[in-house]
Parts: C-alpha cells; sequence; structure tokens
C-alpha cells in the first residue's frame, strides 16, 4: 500500500499499527457513531465501518490507498458497554465486571484501492477477559487512577478500564488476542493487510 491512514485519534491503535513496521498518516474519523445493529460483532464491524468509510470519502482515490477504521466494545451478558460517562458509571461498569467473564469486540474495516477499483473489507475479534473479584474500594482506588495526563485512565476506555495500564491488576486471564482488548487485533491486521 503506497498511502495508509488510520481513522483513529487512540494514541493505543497508533502505538499497536507502528508495529507492523509501515508508514501511516492519523486523520481520525469525526462520523456520527450511529448504530443500527445490536449483536456486538455486528455493533464494532459497522461502527469501523462508518470510521473509515467517512475518512476514506474524503481522499483523491490513488492506487495503494488504505483507510483503516476500528472500533472495541465490551460485552457483558449481552449488555453493551462502551467509554463511561462519568465516574459513577466507570463504577457500574467495573462493578458489573468484577469476578466475572466478559467479552472484547474489536471491529475493523480496510478501505481501499487496488488495481484502480474501491474494496472494503470488514471483520472483528474477539477475546474473553475475566477479572478478579475486587470490591468496592478496590474498584474506586482504580477509577481514580490517573494516565500521563490528568484524565482518570477508565474515563475514554470500553468497560471503564485499560489492559494496558492499572487495569491490568483487574484481570485474572484473557483467552484470545491482547491487542484486542487494547484496541486493535494485529496479528489478524496484519495477515489481512498482507492478503490484500
Amino acid at each position: 500500500m503506497n498511502r495508509v491512514i488510520l481513522a483513529s485519534a487512540s494514541p493505543r491503535r497508533r502505538e499497536l499499527l507502528g508495529k507492523l513496521g509501515m508508514d501511516f498518516e492519523v486523520i481520525p474519523s469525526g462520523a456520527e457513531e450511529t448504530v443500527t445493529e445490536k449483536e456486538p460483532y455486528k455493533v464494532v464491524e459497522e461502527l469501523s465501518l462508518l470510521k473509515a468509510r467517512d475518512i476514506f470519502d474524503k481522499q483523491e482515490k490513488t492506487e495503494g490507498l488504505l483507510v483503516i477504521g476500528s472500533d472495541t466494545i465490551v460485552s457483558y451478558n449481552g449488555e453493551i458497554l462502551g467509554k463511561p460517562e462519568n465516574e459513577e458509571h466507570a463504577f457500574d461498569m467495573l462493578k458489573k465486571l468484577q469476578g466475572n467473564t466478559h467479552f472484547v469486540y474489536t471491529g475493523v474495516t480496510l478501505c481501499y484501492i487496488k488495481n484502480g477499483k474501491e474494496n472494503v473489507k470488514t471483520f472483528h475479534e474477539c477475546t474473553e477477559v475475566t477479572f478478579y473479584p475486587q470490591s468496592d474500594a478496590q474498584l474506586w482506588e482504580y477509577i481514580g487512577t490517573k494516565e500521563k495526563g490528568s484524565k482518570a485512565e477508565c474515563m475514554d476506555k470500553a468497560g471503564a478500564y485499560g489492559i494496558q495500564g492499572q487495569g491490568a491488576l483487574l484481570v485474572e486471564k484473557i483467552n484470545g488476542d491482547y491487542n484486542n482488548v487494547v484496541g486493535l487485533p494485529l496479528a489478524r491486521l496484519g495477515r489481512e493487510i498482507k492478503a490484500l
């Protein structure tokens, strides 16, 4: 691919994509995140397509253009948990997840030009995550954890935790791709891009 664009503002996705060793630009999508689907894997696929198309449609359609859109959600007992609205909402989410197993879905869409034609490939990965049982005090302590900036670590993450930060202390085990929980199923993405 001659020109690769990541349609996401996520620093975690940027860092993960960088591990594939290719040059890319970051142009975050500003698309309204409205969904018509209910199944978790369909929701993330729909949102990733929305983000990728938003940026792809604004580019000059040159050979070798690739736009990558992605979205991650947490699903527990059929309920989709996105980013928390406030600390109380974060606590409610983490309270549900403590001592239980949930699923992290990441949808990825590749919009690309090959042989002068527009192509779209959408897929998802799912990782099973089990949390240790936690007391309310432990959950509030985690919610108070700040990242490098001043924002609480949990506030911009689906399911109100970041496995790559202090949230790792909540996790008993995972079954599947760790990077998928961070926000990008790197091994699958690398294989899909190679196949283009």
